[in-house]
């Protein structure tokens, strides 16, 4: 019977049960280890999904997620916090996990083998739209129905799983398959295949929304700043991109009404509020184009 390599027994961890507890925490991070080679292995075929997804978004498209059990939890993670930090508008990007928003915080195991309900959780997807997949098996039937059904739909399909084989990956035009090999405690892949499926997922969208321009160098220019932290953090944040005293800086983000990027390209060029958002407008939200445009 063939299996999935996250269902094999791992051939270093077969004592833990008889360990010290240091001992077991350093083979559980001893196999952790491995986990972000592996995912550097597939950064290219990571990079053609990137430019799949930059496309999409950019064309007014939407990235979808689909995932069972902890996979689907990992990318309803990513999707939701995509919003606050990046200012993406609902419905750009979207998870859907098996057996629903139940599935969150209560197992539903059985939802998993439902192909039927991934094809329709796919039901809405157009031509243009990313499928994003997520099944450390890469056999998950939720996920099978969901690509199969995007596909026909002319979305673009990729799949993140831990199987180099993986049965689904017949419905993906791209493959992410991380070999994290057999897990600690054998088929538990909340654990290192959860791990690459962060990584991987992390990476993927932090790509996309610098891509998009979400970003100025390295800061959270497009942060959605709802409490007391994020608006110390977004003063901070002019502070740290212009060198302007706090005082101006906090002048300049009222003078644009909290809108970081704006209140940015006033401190940086001699545009004013009007002219900084049409430069923005123009430049597609990108920063470093906007003040070429005033400049």
């Amino acid at each position: 019977m063939t299996i999935a390599p996250t269902e094999a027994r791992n051939p270093n961890t077969l004592e833990i049960d008889r360990l010290p507890t240091l001992e077991i925490l350093r083979l559980v991070n001893a196999e952790d280890a491995t986990v972000a080679p592996a995912v550097a292995a597939v950064l290219p075929d990571l990079a053609r999904a990137v430019d799949v997804a930059v496309e999409a978004l950019q064309t007014g498209h939407r990235l979808h997620y689909f995932g069972a059990g902890s996979s689907g939890r990992m990318a309803v993670l990513d999707a939701s916090e995509l919003r606050p930090t990046y200012g993406v508008a609902a419905g750009v990007v979207v998870a859907h996990l098996a057996g629903g928003e139940r599935a969150l915080v209560d197992a539903v195991e059985a939802a998993e083998d439902d192909e039927d309900a991934g094809g329709a959780a796919a039901g809405d997807l157009t031509a243009g739209d990313v499928a994003f997949g997520v099944t450390a098996s890469g056999g998950t039937p939720f996920v099978a129905g969901a690509l199969r059904a995007a596909r026909l739909r002319g979305a673009h399909t990729v799949l993140l799983s831990a199987n180099p084989s993986a049965p689904v990956a017949a419905h993906a035009d791209i493959h992410l398959a991380v070999d994290t090999g057999p897990e600690v405690v054998t088929g538990s892949t909340r654990m290192k295949a959860g791990t690459a499926q962060k990584l991987v997922l992390n990476a993927l969208s932090t790509a996309v929304m610098v891509r998009l321009g979400r970003t100025y160098s390295n800061l959270m220019t497009d942060m959605v700043a709802t409490n007391a932290k994020l608006r110390v953090r977004q003063v901070r944040m002019l502070v740290q991109a212009t060198g302007a005293p706090a005082e101006a800086c906090q002048a300049a983000l009222s003078a644009a009404g909290g809108e970081a990027k704006v209140a940015l390209l006033t401190l940086l060029s001699p545009a004013d509020v009007e002219q900084a958002r049409k430069a923005l407008r123009a430049a597609g939200g990108v920063v470093h184009r906007a003040l070429r445009e005033v400049s």
